[in-house]
């Protein structure tokens, strides 16, 4: 039981310094890995080589593939922004239909959870929330609603990052992760959309006249996921699911206002030029698609372009790979660079572009690999297991009713899906393992708690809140 005591000692730590004490992320992050180190040193007899070689390898994880992605999709919003994209991509959904049910069916459901899927970061509710209120809805009924749309989503958030990051703290084979979180997810996605339009509606029944588009906008996002997940991995399920989300609930919308007297989609937006200005967004899509395991010809010809380094010095050690063309963080830098430069930017532009993403997100890669660094440390050290052990022994076969719970208080505690993935997630395979489950569901079970409270999030709801109070002090 002392041991215990000792382990949880870091997730108490970053609970009190997050949620209390209201600290920076990467100053509590480094403070944690710091106490863990010391607590795995004097509690656990871990030596003091295989501490610092075990957050070594855990910093370099979260450089690689996390912040590496973070930083990639961060780079192809804000040079989508920089080019007019995204005003244009604006106008080609504000021209589609006046019923502000379905625009929010399109705008804060499948494109928010298209900006989730390609970047994250808050862009999915800052976003669908402004042009909702551009469209006269109130900032804090438009921040409420995004908030609620921006929840199953991140489960594949910025091209699937916190389940593939979830597959490699755990072990875990990550394109059956992938089909079981979205299968765990079904319910939910389809369910979502009614909860949206009943808060959009005005009167006693707001689902009525939508009842069938709202249906098909569920399982529209639902359904492709789940297929994708499957037969591609974690990088696409939200990306696909959101485009087609968005494309039947438009094609549902013509078939509904067939002869009326309605604008046409797009307005004055050419075709040539909507292209042109979604070309970051296309390319990306392409790009990942074709070098995922859905063609292995080209994906395994471009794997063998990987380094493998041996960090860690203790038990149980494995090589480091990384794989440096596989990577979506490349593909999207590539296709990123590639759409810029079609777009009639230079070299210079698009740099200064990159260069501002990496100034921007200097404390959020402290924060990153700093938990990352922290959870190998827990992890190599025996903490983890130590909580695992405990938790099994206090809660028993109630434990997979309490492993969701977890999720949401990792994602309200860190403010991102990854990151309690990191945190977290190995200790849901302990526990699984000790309780004769399959990890797999136990996983993916924790990460559907992850979602439920990442529209609680502090970024999330700093970035609707900071937005309203502007709008209100207009």
């Amino acid at each position: 039981m002392f041991q215990a005591i000792l382990a949880i000692i870091p997730i108490l730590w970053l609970i009190l310094s997050l949620a209390v004490f209201r600290m920076r992320g990467d100053l509590a992050c480094f403070i944690g890995l710091i106490i863990t180190l010391l607590t795995s040193i004097i509690g656990f007899h871990f030596s003091i080589k295989d501490g610092l070689t075990a957050g070594l390898e855990g910093a370099m994880m979260g450089f690689w593939p996390i912040i590496y992605i973070i930083v990639a999709a961060v780079f192809t919003y804000n040079l989508t922004t920089a080019s007019g994209g995204m005003t244009v991509i604006k106008r080609l959904l504000m021209t589609i239909t006046e019923d502000k049910r379905i625009l929010v069916l399109i705008l804060a459901w499948g494109f928010g959870g298209f900006l989730e899927a390609i970047a994250g970061f808050g862009t999915a509710v800052a976003i669908p929330a402004s042009i909702l209120v551009a469209l006269g809805m109130k900032p804090l009924r438009a921040a409420l609603i995004c908030l609620i749309a921006n929840t199953t989503p991140t489960a594949f958030g910025a091209i699937g990052l916190p389940v593939t990051t979830l597959a490699q703290v755990t072990g875990l084979e990550v394109k059956q992760l992938s089909v079981i979180v979205s299968l765990q997810l079904f319910i939910l996605i389809v369910a979502i959309p009614f909860v949206l339009v009943s808060l959009t509606g005005e009167g006693k029944r707001p689902i009525k006249g939508v009842f069938g588009i709202t249906l098909a906008s569920g399982l529209a996002f639902a359904l492709p996921q789940i297929l994708v997940s499957n037969y591609v991995g974690a990088e696409l399920p939200s990306i696909i699911g959101s485009l087609f989300c968005i494309l039947v609930t438009i094609l549902f919308v013509n078939l509904r206002e067939r002869g009326k007297n309605a604008s046409p989609v797009g307005g004055d937006v050419a075709f040539k030029e909507g292209i042109i200005r979604c070309l970051p967004f296309i390319l990306v899509f392409f790009f990942i698609m074709l070098t995922s395991s859905l063609f292995p010809a080209i994906n395994q010809l471009l794997a063998k372009v990987s380094t493998t380094v041996s960090i860690y010095t203790g038990e149980h050690a494995k090589p480091y790979t990384i794989k440096w063309l596989t990577s979506p963080g490349t593909m999207i830098i590539l296709a990123t660079f590639i759409a810029g430069l079609i777009q009639g930017m230079s070299f210079k532009e698009i740099g200064s572009i990159l260069a501002k993403v990496l100034n921007k997100l200097t404390k959020t890669m402290v924060t990153v690999a700093s938990i990352v660094a922290l959870s190998k440390v827990m992890s190599y050290s025996g903490m983890i297991n130590t909580i695992a052990v405990s938790l099994v022994a206090v809660t028993g076969g109630f434990y997979p009713f309490i492993a969701p719970v977890i999720g949401t208080l990792g994602t309200f505690i860190t403010g991102s899906d990854t990151s309690a993935n990191v945190l977290f997630g190995e200790l849901q395979v302990k526990a699984a393992n000790n309780l004769n489950m399959n990890p797999y569901w136990m996983a993916a079970q924790y990460d559907r708690g992850n979602c439920r409270k990442n529209d609680f999030a502090s970024k999330h709801c700093s970035c609707s809140g900071t937005y309203w109070f502007r709008r209100s002090r207009r």
